[in-house]
């Protein structure tokens, strides 16, 4: 096998082996909101204010749809609209005090659950584990920028 096909077929190995790994985390999370809901909330979290437009770009949905998302969740409290000081024709939408506890205890669930599963491991694979943290979070900043696009 070339060195090409060997490391495509890593790739390919290990990119299954974290999207499986991430699909069963998602389902073991408290089903009180949809998906997008709770990942609206996260992105708004962690980018700040955005136009309704803007957020049903990142999530992947239309803009009727985000709408309607938007107000179901200000109904709940978790996020709010505020205009935007630098033009008034804009009207932004954030994340309230509860929608942010929220984000943050989900997080918190999700992390908890991985840990204990961690736990259980030997520790030669924790020890793996660990060497790979560096490259996980490069993975991560490079799937948020890709998620992201090109700045404005």
């Amino acid at each position: 096998m070339s060195r090409q096909a060997a490391s495509s077929s890593a790739s390919a190995a290990i990119g299954a082996a974290l999207h499986g790994l991430a699909v069963r985390a998602v389902r073991r999370l408290p089903r009180d909101m949809s998906i997008t809901s709770a990942a609206t909330l996260a992105t708004l979290h962690r980018t700040g204010p955005r136009r309704i437009t803007d957020l049903a770009a990142s999530e992947g949905v239309t803009q009727p749809a985000m709408t309607v998302l938007v107000r179901v969740l200000e109904e709940s409290g978790l996020v709010e609209r505020r205009g935007d000081p630098s033009d008034r024709r804009v009207t932004l939408v954030s994340v309230t005090e509860a929608g942010a506890a929220y984000v943050e205890r989900r997080r918190q669930t999700g992390v908890d659950a991985l840990a204990r599963l961690v736990d259980e491991l030997p520790d030669d694979e924790v020890e793996a584990l660990v060497g790979a943290l560096p490259a996980l979070a490069h993975l991560a900043e490079l799937e948020s920028q890709e998620r992201e696009g090109p700045a404005r």
